[in-house]
């Protein structure tokens, strides 16, 4: 690997300033932010202005916000976007670190689709597979999208009087008990599947979202019973959720720390 460029590493940093705040700085915040000398960021600033990566606010002399030139590249990065390949990508990250089956799914209707599957080594492990459908509200991806959604939406796919079917003794049957977990699974941010769509298996599950911040997929990691205990359930569950970050900012989702 070659060595970092100073100053493509000090105009980058520049550009970044401008994700916090209002959005506006002038040359003094950025030297005084950076620790920068006041030669170099007026030679920064000028650069960046003349390229259109930001441009000064109308109004307010001396003020600059981000120009259309980082716009255009992040639209072209959201075209090129795939999810099932992005998941994928953070599926099998996810699984070399805890060595179970870890799935990524989209919601579409009162189902859940598996987009991306990647499975533990062991020999005993859920048996699935990419593009296998099942009851959104018997997964905790399903549950974790079902949550998701604003209340409208969820009451015209799974109203009071729904019959939701059971896979296993555990599943959840009745709208009204849906709803009170899914109540739970908001105040959380995690969903977790206790043997509701296999007997022999618990998952966790965290949301996943796009650049606009909107819930689009949940990734879940399955584990068999065997293996499975209150302790190795909070392990797994901060597993899932920074498997979810990582593959939300992939899609252009900024985390706000």
């Amino acid at each position: 690997m070659g060595r970092l460029v100073p100053a493509v590493t000090r105009a980058l940093d520049i550009l970044e300033l401008f994700l916090d705040g209002d959005g506006t700085l002038s040359a003094p915040d950025i030297v005084r932010k950076l620790q920068l000398p006041r030669t170099t960021v007026h030679e920064l600033v000028t650069t960046l202005a003349a390229r259109s990566y930001i441009v000064q606010v109308p109004g307010q002399p001396g003020r600059y916000r981000l120009g259309v030139r980082p716009y255009q590249l992040g639209s072209r990065y959201a075209e090129q976007l795939d999810l099932a390949a992005e998941g994928q990508q953070v599926a099998r990250s996810v699984a070399e670190t805890c060595d179970e089956t870890v799935h990524v799914a989209i919601l579409e209707g009162t189902d859940v689709i598996y987009i991306a599957k990647v499975d533990s080594t062991h020999a005993v492990r859920m048996v699935s597979a990419a593009g296998r459908r099942l009851p959104a509200h018997c997964t905790s991806v399903g549950k974790m999208l079902l949550a998701s959604l604003p209340e409208q939406e969820l009451t015209a796919r799974i109203p009071d009087d729904a019959e939701l079917v059971a896979m296993t003794p555990n599943s959840i049957t009745e709208p009204s008990a849906l709803r009170e977990t899914l109540a739970q699974i908001r105040q959380r941010g995690l969903a977790v599947e206790n043997r509701e769509s296999n007997p022999d298996v618990s998952c966790v599950a965290a949301p996943v979202r796009d650049r606009t911040g909107q819930v689009v997929a949940a990734l879940s990691i399955s584990v068999p019973m065997i293996r499975w205990s209150e302790e190795r359930r909070a392990e797994l569950e901060q597993l899932a959720a920074k498997g979810a970050v990582e593959l939300s900012e992939r899609l252009g989702h900024r985390t706000v720390v």
